[in-house]
């Protein structure tokens, strides 16, 4: 059942999530490369699909098209979402058919070599072009890519890892790779729960969640205020799942 909401989550302070610990980058790595082996127990299967994940997944990555970056991309649960383009050429980044090539990043080589595994095994075509790089998504990606580098970035249930500091400089990373003109940023994420009950408990426990099974996952984040406070980026879309405790964003460049 779909639990009442209260005040839309742009009104929710982000200090709410404050208090929770962020991990650090190499924590993380070292973390991710131990859950790597079962991370799909963890996050995918029967307790993803029934609060409505794997649906979620489907109908945002539905929607990326041409040169596509995915940061924090895990052992690769979403590769198999994805609709590849059927055009022998990989040049036309403009394609309107699907994906032309991935650029998969993650900071930890465990679950970059279980996403390989699972890229392998769609036997994909060969001019679909995929790249696997280890990289901390807060600091790196204009770095590595350049500004104004892909048609469509993608993140799912990444920016809870970060700590509110890392989540802001991840979306200005993927605001200043991804392309000015119809460029988009999709996004699937843990959020504070827009049922009050559920939010205050998830204020009360998001410390200890992280840090005890949590995967270092902030799950109380005020992402919506993120996004609309990140210079440059506005939400044309926004879905709240299972009373609000994750949403599913398309962004793009704010024009004005």
């Amino acid at each position: 059942a779909v639990l009442p909401a209260c005040a839309p989550s742009s009104l929710i302070s982000p200090s709410f999530a404050d208090a929770a610990n962020a991990i650090s980058a190499n924590e993380a790595s070292q973390s991710y490369d131990t859950y790597a082996a079962t991370y799909d127990e963890l996050d995918g299967g029967a307790a993803a699909s029934a609060l409505g994940i794997e649906a979620a997944r489907s109908a945002i990555l539905s929607r990326a098209k041409g040169r596509v970056l995915e940061i924090g991309v895990g052992t690769g649960l979403n590769v198999n979402k994805y609709k590849f383009s059927n055009k022998a050429s990989a040049t036309d980044t403009n394609d309107n058919e699907g994906v032309t090539s991935l650029t998969l990043v993650d900071i930890s080589d465990g679950m970059l070599d279980e996403a390989r595994a699972k890229i392998s095994a769609l036997n994909l075509p060969q001019h679909i072009q995929v790249e696997f790089l280890r990289a901390d998504a807060t600091s790196q990606l204009v770095q590595l890519f350049g500004k104004n580098s892909f048609d469509t970035v993608v993140d799912t249930f990444s920016l809870c890892v970060m700590g509110n500091e890392g989540a802001k400089n991840c979306l200005l990373q993927m605001r200043d790779v991804v392309k000015d003109q119809d460029g988009r940023i999709l996004l699937i994420e843990n959020t504070r729960s827009s049922n009050p009950l559920l939010g205050l408990y998830q204020d009360a426990t998001a410390d200890a969640a992280s840090q005890v099974g949590g995967k270092g996952c902030i799950y109380n984040q005020n992402v919506t205020g993120m996004i609309q406070w990140t210079p440059g980026l506005a939400i044309e879309a926004e879905d709240a799942f299972a009373a609000g405790l994750f949403r599913s964003y398309v962004c793009r460049k704010n024009k004005s």
